[in-house]
């Protein structure tokens, strides 16, 4: 009986425990959904990406708030805003910043409310006030709210974000569905609607901000780079962004029209666009351009002028539907990870034990 007990279960309580370091490994990756294949397929978002959409969401952040100033001073109902290059390098930096303190919330793990409320809108804070984006108590309080935006909602939803490096998944192949109705292997999923239109909105931001800054650079000789744009220019290439990826997505993977078949169509869609737009905005005197100046122009609203840069934003609309196409939405990394972490401890700690034993 003693001999049974000593070479018996010696052989079991890797079994008992849930098999052999490797068993348990496979199975663990199996059911993460982070196997040879995913691992190698997904992974979290580049930092030239994250530097790139940081300093975008920045400038976005920048117009608004100084667009409702605006609308609160002097009841414009234009809603023009203001941001620069600089705020944008400098937005993208803090933020990136900014993403290392809040990966140290695990930290905080007994005082959650201790670093949502307090440690990391102080760093936040005090970042802002280094850039000088804060000189009032009025704006030490809206950046505070900022800040609970930041840590509440900002980071966990970028944290779901997962890039494929490798190559566009097809567009057009509908993603299997369970017996339920729901997306099977629901781990990862293609980026809503919503979302895209979220990022066109902010990309016009930057877009006429980015132009009207060197334009005063050049015809005001304005070395502080000051761009400006309108809050309704958040809408505006917000849909027409959104449309335009629809029609590249249509016409080049269903229809096989290359580039140069594309480009008409862009154009003449974001000039009925603008066009449509400055009509009705106009109604309410709200429309911030006059185009009345240029030669050629059409009620003011639109001018071949800016044909060249239409069509350098149409061809640069092609490269940011190929990248969103490569970025997935996932369950939230970062507790993914976090519980991943914590079932690893637990393995090597119940190894430790069967070592103990066996000795």
């Amino acid at each position: 009986m003693a001999s049974r007990w000593r070479d018996g279960p010696r052989g079991r309580p890797a079994r008992l425990f849930g098999g052999t370091r490797g068993e348990r490994t496979r199975r663990r990756d199996a059911a993460s959904g982070e196997g040879d294949g995913a691992s190698e397929s997904l992974r979290d978002l580049p930092r030239w990406m994250r530097l790139y959409f940081y300093g975008m969401h920045g400038v976005a952040l920048d117009v608004v708030l100084s667009s409702l100033r605006g609308l609160l001073n002097h009841r414009d109902p234009k809603l023009v805003g203001f941001s620069s290059p600089y705020l944008c390098i400098m937005h993208a930096l803090s933020h990136l910043a900014l993403e290392k303190i809040y990966s140290q919330k695990r930290c905080f793990r007994a005082r959650p409310v201790v670093f949502h409320l307090v440690f990391y809108p102080s760093v936040y804070i005090g970042l802002q006030i280094l850039i000088g984006t804060v000189r009032t108590w009025t704006q030490l309080a809206v950046h505070y709210v900022l800040a609970l935006y930041y840590a509440q909602v900002f980071h966990r939803g970028l944290s779901r974000l997962q890039y494929h490096p490798l190559c566009a998944p097809d567009p057009l192949r509908e993603e299997p569905r369970t017996k339920a109705g729901g997306r099977s292997g629901g781990s990862a999923r293609r980026l809503p609607g919503l979302v895209r239109f979220l990022f066109f909105g902010m990309h016009g931001f930057l877009d006429e901000v980015l132009f009207t800054s060197v334009f005063n650079l050049v015809e005001k000789s304005d070395r502080g780079l000051s761009g400006h744009t309108s809050l309704w220019s958040f809408l505006m290439y917000g849909s027409c962004g959104f449309v335009v990826d629809r029609l590249y997505l249509h016409l080049h993977f269903s229809r096989g029209w290359g580039t140069w078949r594309r480009l008409p169509i862009y154009v003449c869609f974001i000039y009925t666009w603008e066009l449509s737009w400055g009509l009705v905005l106009r109604q309410f005197d709200a429309c911030s351009w006059d185009y009345s100046h240029y030669p050629h122009n059409f009620l003011g609203l639109i001018t071949p002028l800016y044909l060249p840069g239409w069509v350098c934003l149409s061809l640069y609309q092609d490269v940011l539907s190929n990248v969103l196409l490569r970025i997935k939405c996932t369950k939230d990394a970062g507790e993914v990870k976090e519980k991943n972490g914590e079932a690893d401890k637990e393995h090597e700690m119940t190894l430790s034990a069967l070592d103990a034993l066996r000795s």
